[in-house]
């Protein structure tokens, strides 16, 4: 795929576990292994505001895409 979650990065970078996060975003860690492994269908924009606020970042720090020219089609 060629959109990925770069969570686990800005994790490590502030010293901070999944779970930690979690608890203070409100969500439970199930539901933020989903997001961090790239399974999840959907993110409410408050969960997304939530994870910037207590990371100290942008929504675009938390995604990379890596160009394919395969990704336009169906």
């Amino acid at each position: 795929m060629p959109v990925r979650v770069t969570l686990d990065r800005l994790l490590d970078a502030r010293g901070m576990t999944g779970k930690e996060l979690a608890t203070r975003i409100g969500i439970s860690e199930t539901q933020l292994s989903h997001f961090r492994s790239g399974k999840v269908r959907g993110l409410r924009f408050a969960t997304l505001s939530k994870m910037c606020l207590v990371l100290g970042c942008k929504p675009g720090d938390l995604l990379d895409y890596e160009e394919n020219a395969g990704d336009m089609d169906d």
